[in-house]
């Protein structure tokens, strides 16, 4: 079984669709799918640049649930990501940025963490691409800087294997630490420090 290391966002309901329309705009311009049409929790519908269980066929998530995405994502270029790239066979986009997919989205209405909240997670689609999540800081930035545009409270990486997460952004800062470290001896004492959903 291989790795299957991952970003962890964890938003307001109400933000799933500004998270989504940022997310769209780090899709490559040069990936030509048909518009994936999304109706979402509430009633809001987004054409995606993305397949669902790799189709185009619309997706109707207004009575909450998950969603699933086939994304493909722009990332600068760090050291980490140009070897990854070069291994793959992955050439630079026109702004230098390298495309990388697939990674999979499931977005749950409902997270995990706090029924109050909604969750985005992004994971690896192979054990190289998951070692390149844990290693390339320009991929984190990636990830943390879609938590901030989201407006998101949180973005743990999740190495997927039942290990200790790591909180990367909280709270509207960067931050490194590990869930079951002094400050969030557990996941309930990180989900504490969210702000209140409903405000």
């Amino acid at each position: 079984m291989g790795l299957t290391y991952g970003y962890d966002i964890h938003l307001r309901p109400r933000n799933v669709p500004r998270a989504l329309t940022a997310l769209a705009g780090l899709a490559p311009p040069s990936r030509e799918v048909p518009p994936l049409g999304v109706t979402l929790p509430g009633g809001d519908r987004l054409p995606l640049p993305f397949t669902s269980r790799f189709e185009s066929t619309p997706v109707d998530c207004s009575a909450g649930g998950t969603l699933d995405l086939d994304t493909s994502i722009l990332f600068p270029v760090d050291d980490v990501v140009r070897e990854y790239a070069r291994r793959c066979g992955h050439e630079p986009e026109e702004d230098g940025r390298v495309a990388i997919g697939y990674v999979y989205l499931t977005v749950r209405f409902e997270s995990p963490l706090h029924p109050g909240y909604a969750s985005m997670e992004f994971w690896a689609a192979t054990s190289s691409m998951s070692r390149m999540f844990a290693r390339s800081a320009a991929v984190r930035e990636v990830f943390t800087g879609l938590t901030a545009a989201a407006g998101a409270a949180c973005c743990l990486f999740d190495t997927g294997d039942g290990g200790p997460e790591q909180v990367c952004w909280l709270n509207g800062e960067p931050t490194d630490e590990p869930v079951s470290g002094p400050r969030f001896p557990d996941l309930r004492a990180l989900v504490n420090t969210w702000p209140d959903p409903g405000r």
